[in-house]
């Protein structure tokens, strides 16, 4: 003999609410949700209704009719959109009952605009949640753990005492996203490292960056040509990617050999220790994800003794109304004046200097032999 569950509503206070007519439909409404959220909607309607009656039966003062803001942006938190309808109405019927009341009433227009500001925004909130088919603010968790993750992904692994390294990322209005990222990996004594430059800046372009993080990080060290998989898996993609650049760089720790190869990306530069300056690489290639086949024309050599190169995007030489080889110049300068002494310590200033004045996503890898 199985038991029957007890009701979600008390029969004391379904009787009550029955001899509503307006509340009729309400409840019918509650009956149909989830249990979770159809015991939160019965919760913060009986709330709702005992702060109107409390409000205009015994005190204004300490049942002030803006507690049915917290109410209502709790709804809008937790309920799906049919119970956060039901809700607001819940929340009109208790404003309504209260003004009349009292000769002063209680409830002034700054209060209703406050309300329907607040409900609008609810109602935003429960739609978006909706979509995501979460709830609370687990959307907002899932995403911080996305950006983490993608900070993870961008530090450089652990390298031998003598190499040094330092990745530098500002994104655009000091946002926590971007479209800019890194990916590496260690295998023995060869590391490979690709910088990433997704079209557009700051939060626009972050989702993008997220979802093809993961999969250029799948790829690196898993194929033999890394930026012609990375151009085949844009090319068939059904949607918009935008423009993808990047620069892949392989490296050998033992010997100081590297390969770099570039998909539409500015060039990496080489400081050169024996004559003291600023070599720019002859690496070159194709945007990715334009062409069906990819063919990049590589760039190699040997990292010796007080040698380093330098990775970086286009928000750090590239200004609106300046040419880009100037921005190219200008940065080369900088580097002149902040190196070849101190890379860690002065790779974040590089990354000031030159990006003061624009509003741009920015990135930077410093890889050096000490």
């Amino acid at each position: 003999m199985s038991s029957r569950p007890a009701p979600l509503i008390p029969p004391r206070l379904r009787a009550l609410l029955v001899r509503v007519p307006l509340l009729v439909p309400f409840v019918r409404l509650v009956r149909k949700g989830s249990s979770n959220d159809r015991n939160l909607l019965t919760g913060l309607v009986v709330a709702t209704l005992i702060i109107g009656v409390l409000d205009a039966e015994v005190s204004a003062y300490w049942f002030s009719p803006s507690l049915l803001i917290l109410v209502t942006l709790i709804g809008g938190l937790q309920l799906r959109l049919r119970s956060l309808a039901v809700l607001l109405c819940a929340v009109a019927v208790s404003l309504a009952y209260m003004g009349p009341i009292r000769e002063v009433h209680s409830v002034g227009p700054g209060l209703l605009i406050t309300m329907g500001f607040t409900a609008v925004l609810a109602w935003l909130m429960a739609r978006t949640r909706g979509k995501l088919g979460v709830q609370g603010l687990r959307g907002d968790a899932m995403l911080l753990e996305l950006r983490d993750r993608l900070k993870r992904q961008s530090e450089l692994p652990p390298l031998p005492k003598d190499w040094g390294a330092k990745v530098v990322l500002k994104q655009a209005g000091g946002s926590s996203f971007g479209g800019d990222f890194v990916v590496s990996m260690r295998e023995g004594d060869q590391v490979e490292v690709a910088l990433v430059d997704v079209s557009g800046k700051g939060v626009d372009a972050g989702t993008r960056a997220l979802m093809l993080s993961g999969t250029f990080g799948g790829l690196l060290g898993s194929v033999g040509d890394f930026l012609a998989a990375c151009n085949s898996y844009l090319h068939r993609q059904l949607g918009d990617e935008g423009f993808v650049t990047a620069v892949h760089l392989v490296l050998d720790l033992s010997t100081g050999e590297y390969k770099i190869t570039s998909a539409g990306h500015p060039p990496v530069v080489k400081f050169d220790a024996g004559s003291g300056t600023w070599r720019v690489s002859t690496a070159k290639g194709v945007v990715l994800g334009v062409v069906p086949d990819l063919h990049c024309e590589a760039d190699s050599g040997v990292l010796r003794k007080g040698d380093a190169l330098m990775l970086f995007t286009d928000g750090l030489i590239e200004q609106p109304g300046r040419d880009i080889d100037a921005g190219l110049d200008r940065l080369l300068g900088e580097a002149e004046r902040l190196f070849p002494e101190h890379y860690r310590d002065r790779a974040r200033q590089l990354v000031h200097a030159m990006s003061s004045g624009h509003n741009d996503d920015c990135a930077l890898v410093l890889i050096w032999r000490p």
